[in-house]
């Protein structure tokens, strides 16, 4: 039991490791957000850290259940892939907020979408609820990549063109 608790807490580690390096990036995000000529349908700022705070736990649990049942030796692909998609989630936040580039940012969360995409099959594969702890992340990150389009066409002045 006690290295069950130990792998799960290695895996939400890792995950909110990805966590840190985007918000790291984000430090003047709530002042630059503020600034951003926005959709009616944009969350208020206040929104995204308590919805990333949930996904990424839900995001670490799946990502331990697949561990636990296949171990890193039978599933190196599978978890592999889930550490890219961590790189690319981090990565989303540096262009957009840290180097404040619309395009790059818009086009990176599409290939971020993808990776959430086959992540989440693969885990489903592997165990249906680990999977099915990647929907909500998933539907999140469609919605990112909406609004990620919708700020980046409205502030060319601020995130280029």
């Amino acid at each position: 039991m006690t290295s069950q608790i130990k792998t799960l807490a290695a895996w939400l580690a890792l995950t909110f490791v990805a966590a840190a390096l985007g918000a790291w990036a984000s430090r003047g995000a709530p002042e630059f957000y503020q600034q951003l000529v926005k959709p009616d349908w944009a969350p208020p700022a206040g929104v995204f850290g308590p919805v990333w705070t949930l996904l990424y736990v839900l995001m670490g649990i799946a990502a331990w259940l697949v561990w636990k049942l296949r171990g890193w030796s039978t599933a190196p692909r599978t978890l592999g892939l889930y550490v890219v998609q961590l790189a690319a989630n981090a990565l989303w936040s540096w262009l957009f907020f840290g180097w404040h580039l619309g395009a790059a940012a818009f086009f990176e969360v599409l290939v971020l979408w993808l990776l959430v995409l086959a992540t989440t099959v693969c885990f489903w594969r592997a165990r249906p609820l680990a999977g099915a702890l990647l929907l909500p992340y998933l539907a999140w990150v469609s919605f990112a990549s909406a609004l990620t389009y919708a700020v980046w066409q409205r502030n060319p002045q601020l995130l280029g063109t």
